[in-house]
């Protein structure tokens, strides 16, 4: 049994199509979403949202949002969201160093820069961790 996955950016459709499972970073903790999952509506936090359809997996840099579950779908309203395939990786690198550098500075930076340059530094990371693992086959 499948059912409707949307996942939206700000700018684009990312994905659309029917899935077996979701898996998604909440705000309290990984969800496992599949057909006919109770009503739901949540944010998302930085981190992988995972579509399994059959034996593949596609991998996505989420980087937060909401999701809204219904017994027939899931829409993710992703504040930005990239497939695997789609990343840069010499300027996720990049953008790596420039916020390990702005946090060595660290003792000179406002709480807000401080913070800006941490959510940088886990966004790109997670970037990364995503290039490499491409489409996932089981």
């Amino acid at each position: 049994m499948t059912f409707h996955c949307e996942i939206v950016s700000q700018d684009r459709r990312v994905f659309s199509g029917d899935v077996d499972m979701v898996i998604a970073p909440g705000a309290d903790g990984v969800m496992g979403i599949l057909p006919d999952h109770m009503p739901l509506l949540s944010t998302l936090k930085v981190g992988e949202l995972k579509v399994r359809r059959g034996a593949d997996e596609e991998v996505y840099a989420l980087s937060g949002g909401v999701i809204e579950i219904r017994p027939d779908g899931v829409t993710v309203l992703a504040d930005a969201a990239e497939r695997a395939d789609e990343i840069d990786v010499a300027r996720a690198e990049e953008a790596r160093r420039r916020a390990e550098a702005e946090l060595a500075a660290a003792p000179a930076m406002t709480a807000a820069a401080v913070l800006a340059a941490q959510a940088a530094l886990r966004r790109s990371n997670l970037r990364l961790t995503v290039a490499r693992r491409k489409t996932v086959k089981k």
